[in-house]
């Protein structure tokens, strides 16, 4: 009973910090593995349990993700879904461990393409992706996001920031929707798997659900100045808690 009052807990943070910035699978994992599920089962489970809560954020946004006119949403909801599909076959059928070492280096990264791309736009305007540039990019998170899932929220406003999109809310919006669909995808992939343990998974979706509508509902109300600044910390805490996690190793 503890155990489950515990990772519903992480799963109601989770949805929240993924209504913020994304990054929610690096709670919800590590707790199932807390929990006694395997490591491979726990990803799995960790993807199918925070699906319905990113669901719920992207209802949230859904007035914001009506007004993006910078990108072609349909264009990244097709290679979202199809990256998606493509990292979770991945996943079931190859080791995770390459892809968790690179998790400390591609936060480095993404937080400091967004930390530049809206605190320091002239330098930022010289690195820009084009069009294709930028679908093929999400293309790239999308797999990885259907692999493993973490950080995926950064990558993308990185690649939506390189695009040239300043607006937060817009972006974030975005992003969730984005992220929901290419774990919907992969999801499907899991669920015929058998690979879920659906016990944890179940609580912990119900969990996600509120914490992912309160947390959308929450970073809505909160000036966009102020929630770059809450992205950009939140993707440094969780990049030195990752290269300190992985030099203890």
């Amino acid at each position: 009973m503890l155990a489950l009052s515990l990772l519903m807990l992480a799963a109601f943070s989770s949805g929240m910090l993924n209504a913020i910035a994304g990054g929610g699978a690096f709670i919800t994992f590590p707790a199932l593995l807390f929990a006694g599920v395997p490591p491979v089962s726990a990803n799995v489970s960790s993807t199918v349990a925070l699906f319905p809560g990113q669901m719920a954020s992207a209802w949230a946004y859904r007035g914001e993700i009506r007004e993006v006119r910078e990108v072609n949403v349909g264009a990244f909801v097709v290679v979202s879904v199809v990256g998606g599909i493509i990292g979770g076959i991945l996943l079931l059928t190859t080791p995770d461990r390459a892809f968790a070492g690179l998790v400390p280096w591609l936060l480095l990264f993404a937080t400091t393409v967004f930390a530049v791309g809206n605190f320091m736009p002239g330098l930022a305007g010289r690195l820009k992706l084009s069009g294709p540039g930028v679908l093929f990019v999400q293309f790239l998170i999308s797999v990885y996001g259907g692999y493993f899932g973490g950080g995926i929220g950064f990558l993308m406003l990185a690649a939506l920031t390189l695009f040239g999109m300043r607006d937060i809310h817009a972006m974030n919006g975005l992003r969730i929707l984005l992220a929901a669909l290419m774990n919907g995808a992969a999801v499907v992939a899991f669920c015929l798997s058998g690979s879920v343990s659906w016990t944890e998974t179940a609580v912990m979706a119900v969990s996600a659900v509120a914490g992912g509508y309160a947390g959308a509902l929450g970073a809505k109300r909160v000036s966009r100045e102020v929630l770059k600044w809450v992205v950009v910390a939140i993707g440094v805490v969780m990049t030195v808690y990752f290269f300190v996690k992985g030099a203890g190793a």
